[in-house]
């Protein structure tokens, strides 16, 4: 694998090297607003039919083996119930096969009539993921070997449980989530054998806020404003503020900014009454994005949703 003059490499060893205890989040996303599911596990069957969808993210455009995001989910309500399921597939990949991390969950949540138009749902994610992570790969590099004497990883499993909370009407939504509640360390620093990195890599509990509402400012046009709210030990804030269109109930477009990290465009495409096609493209506000190697980042989304009639959908919702 070919590293522009060591930018990735060194990022890379910083973050995996650098401490003795580091806070691994969970995947990013700019089209979060259409990817609810991955961040709460309570929004299964909210659609109020099966839905299927497909997210990919590619991080700094131009960079060689910089980050990719593969997200697969399907959520529905089961018939003449309050209960809702779900599955949710998420491979994050770092560097030609360097850093590989597949995380495979069910979700089940349960949803009550609080009002006329409110709904509250509860949700329970159970899963885990595996990891796979190539030290051969940073062998290559003179200046990692010494640092890197230990066997590669292959297919080691984690488990995880998460819990959401998530109200919705037909114009507001807002859900409290930790997707990820256990810590799993993935190396121990204190181990005695001399194959095992002085390092310790840890995931945090990472917290989500969402919310949003839909205006009507017309029989044509909804706008709606959204907020992401990602709160995580051993790392800063991050905060997703983002405006979006819907124009004939086809065609979305809007804007994102993340908090001291990046700034977006949006684009949706109603193609059909079952399909909708989503673009995102991603702007670094840091130092990072203002050199040559950093083009951006990008995402495509795509969904796919059982529509018996207009008349009959549960939840015709701009979320």
């Amino acid at each position: 694998m070919i590293l522009k003059n060591g930018l990735l490499a060194s990022l890379f060893l910083t973050v995996l090297f650098c401490g003795t205890a580091l806070a691994q989040q969970d995947a990013q996303y700019t089209q979060y607003m259409y990817n609810t599911m991955s961040v709460n596990p309570a929004y299964a069957g909210s659609r109020g039919q099966l839905s299927i969808a497909g997210l990919y993210r590619s991080q700094w455009v131009g960079l060689d083996g910089a980050p990719q995001t593969f997200t697969f989910n399907l959520h529905s309500p089961i018939r003449n119930s309050n209960v809702g399921y779900g599955l949710s597939v998420v491979n994050d990949k770092l560097g030609e096969g360097t850093v590989q991390e597949t995380y495979i969950d069910g979700l089940v949540s349960y949803t009550v009539d609080v009002s006329l138009q409110g709904k509250l749902s509860f949700g329970l994610k159970l899963g885990g993921n595996l990891l796979n992570l190539n030290f051969e790969q940073l062998r290559q590099r003179e200046d990692f070997e010494e640092a890197v004497i230990t066997d590669n990883i292959e297919n080691r499993f984690s488990p995880n449980v998460g819990l959401g909370v998530y109200y919705h009407t037909n114009t507001f939504y807002v859900g409290l989530s930790a997707p990820n509640l256990l810590e799993t360390e993935h190396f121990d620093g204190s181990d005695s054998d001399s194959n095992t990195p002085d390092f310790l890599s840890k995931e945090r509990v990472n917290f989500y806020l969402i919310t949003g509402y839909v205006f009507d400012l017309n029989d044509n046009l909804k706008f709606k404003p959204a907020l992401l709210t990602k709160v995580v030990g051993g790392a800063p804030l991050q905060v997703d503020v983002s405006a979006n269109f819907l124009f004939a109930e086809k065609f979305s477009f809007g804007a994102a900014y993340r908090w001291d990290a990046a700034v977006s465009a949006l684009a949706g495409f109603q193609i059909t009454d079952q399909i909708m096609l989503g673009l995102a493209y991603d702007r670094e506000t840091t130092d990072f994005g203002a050199t040559q190697f950093s083009g951006g980042s990008f995402e495509i989304f795509l969904r796919w949703e059982l529509l018996r009639s207009f008349e009959k959908l549960v939840s015709p919702r701009f979320f």
